[in-house]
């Protein structure tokens, strides 16, 4: 099924002016969306519609394309309707391309959990719905003031007022995400329609950035919010007999490189050149699990220095780097490894691979990383790991999350864990 993650994002915003660039716990606002849309498995394409290079450029950096938004639809008169017919209208046009449904995204909605937007569109699917909204709870008696200034109870009768406990749910939508069917769209130029379904939302994923005031408010959440996942992280830190049946099926750890087996620092000489800090345990644990040979080690990294492959040489580990697209890369190699590595597997009198070798299921597959750019990779495997200085992001992703801290000794413990099972 494809699903088609659309986030329009103008440049024009008068209330906040260049709100989309505007940092946020660290990141541009957009990017917040741009990485919830990456943590849902089944989100296979994700599109920013602008009007901006600058947007457009900060789009790509963190992983999304672009289709550019023509001026007419791009002031603030303009419809999100019309943004998200535009992108369906030019992807069809220019590459044929027709989604089976789209999930709408509001950059002014960072507050989303990470994984928040799966169980959404399974709700959909589970339902029968042909649209969904994202809603967040009403605490209390709503009033309503009209044009007049006439006021009236408006979600209960006063005059014949109910307990709370007995009172009906009250729910707003909170602009968070809306997921539909293209044909909703296309027939009543609308984001809902058809059977609609309701994803409930806490309060706290609720907020909105609509004035200036709200990014200091949601930066407190957001720290809060970090403060949980990090929580988390922890609690998944503890004996790994609460991850043995999972640990027990691997057969093949993939790496990321920075961060995972340095410390995700960069030593720069006065003549340029680059080195990195490596842990000795984990050269010693990578070698225990390999002399074990149950699992088999490859790393693979973006980095084009070849501080990297120079490492993995020395480690006797096949190595995969200068990667653009790491999770097409990693399919590849569980579907045909032997393809991929014959090139890469390093010369030594105790080879790191026996050729040919089978194909890897991805519950079999162990995936270690440290930044958002390992969030596709950490979704598609098995069991995907976390080092303890990983992003909040991705320690959210993982399933377990080692104790020490990349580059310090995290490999190590992994190494440990999958010669004992």
């Amino acid at each position: 099924m494809n699903v088609l993650a659309v986030i329009p994002a103008r440049g024009g915003s008068k209330g906040i002016p260049r709100k989309n660039l505007k940092l946020l716990a660290g990141k541009p606002l957009l990017a917040h969306s741009i990485l919830h849309a990456k943590q849902t498995p089944s989100i296979t394409r994700i599109v920013v519609s602008t009007d901006d290079d600058e947007i457009a450029d900060v789009a790509r950096q963190w992983g999304a394309e672009v289709v550019h938004r023509p001026t007419e639809i791009s002031g603030d008169k303009a419809s999100s309707e019309s943004a998200l017919l535009h992108t369906l209208d030019w992807l069809r046009a220019n590459e044929n391309y027709e989604p089976d449904l789209v999930v709408f995204l509001q950059a002014t909605s960072p507050c989303r959990q990470p994984g928040e937007i799966q169980p959404a569109i399974d709700m959909l699917q589970r339902d029968g719905a042909d649209s969904l909204l994202s809603v967040g709870p009403v605490h209390g008696f709503v009033w309503r003031v009209e044009k007049d200034g006439a006021t009236r109870s408006f979600s209960y009768d006063h005059l014949h007022r109910p307990r709370r406990q007995d009172a009906p749910e009250d729910l707003i939508e909170n602009g968070s995400f809306y997921i539909f069917k293209p044909w909703v769209l296309l027939q009543f130029n609308n984001r809902l329609g058809g059977k609609i379904a309701l994803y409930r939302m806490s309060v706290l994923d609720s907020f909105q950035i609509d004035e200036p005031g709200d990014f200091e408010l949601l930066e407190v959440i957001m720290r809060y919010r970090d403060t949980q996942q990090k929580e988390k992280a922890e609690s998944r830190t503890g004996p790994l007999s609460v991850v043995n049946s999972q640990w027990s099926q691997i057969k093949l750890l993939v790496l990321d490189f920075d961060g995972v087996l340095t410390d995700n620092r960069v030593l720069v000489s006065e003549d340029g050149t680059e080195a990195v800090a490596c842990s000795r345990e984990d050269g010693l644990g990578l070698e225990m699990l390999r002399q074990v040979g149950k699992v088999q080690v490859v790393v693979i990294s973006k980095e084009k220095n070849p501080v990297v492959p120079a490492r993995c040489r020395k480690l006797n580990i096949p190595c995969i780097h200068a990667c653009d697209n790491k999770l097409a890369t990693l399919r590849q190699l569980a579907a045909d490894p032997s393809s991929i590595l014959k090139d890469v597997a390093p010369a030594s009198s105790s080879p790191a691979f026996c050729f040919p070798l089978p194909a890897f299921k991805s519950e079999e597959i162990a995936y270690v990383g440290n930044d958002v750019n390992d969030l596709e990779c950490l979704q598609w495997a098995g069991l995907p790991i976390a080092v303890a200085d990983a992003t909040p992001e991705v320690l959210a992703a993982a399933k377990y999350v080692t104790r020490k801290s990349g580059g310090q000794g995290a490999i190590r413990e992994i190494c440990d864990a999958l010669v004992k099972t």
